[in-house]
This record gives C-alpha cells, structure tokens and sequence, in this order.
C-alpha cells in the first residue's frame, strides 16, 4: 500500500477533515433522503450536484459514474434508494462536453488492451503514451474489450435511453417519477429532456 504521509493529496485530505471533523454538525441528519430524491450523474469534477440543484446535505442521494448511465449497478443504487430509504422522484443528468463522448467502447478496449496507463487526448483522438517499461508498469489486458462502457454521442439521446433503462427495469416500480436534464458544463444551466 501507499505511504499515505508522503502522497500530498491524501495528506491535504487528512488535514482537511481534521478541521472538518471539529465542526461536524450532521450526526442529527437520518439515512432517509429529507426531499425523497435521488440524482444519477457523471462524476465529472466540474460538476457539483449539491450547488447545481441547490441541495443541502441530507436531501437526496448522489449517484456517480463515468457519463452519469443507468448501469446495472446504478439501477441497483436508485432501487435501494428507493426500497429503503424512500426517495420517489429519480433524476438523470448527463452534461455537455462530457469525456464519454470523446472515445468508444471499441476504443477504451484496445487502449486498455495495450498498457493500463492514463492516455492522452491529441487532435480528439484518445492516445497511449510511449512508456519505457519498469518493474511498476502492469501490462495491458484484453478484458476490457468484454465491458459495456457506455459511451455515447447523442447527448439528449442518452439522457432519454437511461430513463427509459431505468422505466423498464423489472424492480423499479411505475410509481417513480423519473426526470431528465442536461447540465451546462459552460453556463451551468440544466435543461429539462423530455
């Protein structure tokens, strides 16, 4: 494992939540989300569903992942929040310029097949970069030329492809209101996709 102490970002997290943790104040908050809500979205670092949607802690459930997509485990997220904990009103937002659109799965699987480090983006083209070999580098894998990685072109299309993913599932129940948007990743505005 990593020395946590010499890496400066884990370091500024450390020291971040000891200031944090003097006044923490949300023990008193319940698992239950207060406005019954729960937003699946890209984990994109530009984005801030809390800010964007005017959320408080304790409102609603943030769901994550690469191009905001109702995968299996998304799906799984919203129908726990849902069975449990009683949110009622589901939100899917996708967002402009998101990195999801700029590869395919065809791609991200040769990329990955070649080495498993962070390409590069040149001239709109995803790159491996020419390493030299060390003990440290892991070599590429062909797996992921197995995995659905839900990229996609059409933005509004998407957005309407995971409502409808998520509509048809077997176990979320047709009392769920489920919404779309697409964020603004420019202006920060969200704009309803029906």
């Amino acid at each position: 494992m990593p020395d946590i102490v010499t890496n400066q970002n884990i370091a500024s997290i450390i020291d971040a939540n000891k200031h944090y943790h003097k006044t923490f104040r949300q023990s008193e908050l319940g698992t239950q989300p207060t406005r019954a809500l729960s937003i699946l979205t890209c984990m994109d670092c530009r984005m801030d569903p809390y800010k964007f949607a005017g959320l408080q802690d304790g409102e609603a459930h943030i769901i994550r992942n690469a191009g905001g997509r109702a995968t299996e485990d998304a799906i799984r997220s919203l129908i726990v929040s849902h069975k449990f904990l009683g949110t009622t009103d589901w939100c899917v937002i996708h967002h402009t310029g998101c990195g999801m659109t700029t590869v395919t799965d065809e791609v991200i699987g040769e990329l990955l097949e070649q080495d498993l480090e962070t390409a590069v983006l040149e001239n709109g083209t995803w790159a491996n970069v020419q390493r030299v070999s060390s003990e440290n580098t892991k070599p590429g894998s062909d797996i992921g030329k197995s995995i659905t990685w839900y990229t996609f072109t059409d933005l509004e299309q998407s957005v309407l492809t995971d409502i409808q993913l998520i509509k048809d599932h077997p176990l979320v129940p047709s009392n769920i209101n489920i919404y779309g948007f697409i964020f603004d990743i420019e202006t920060g505005a969200l704009t309803a996709v029906s």
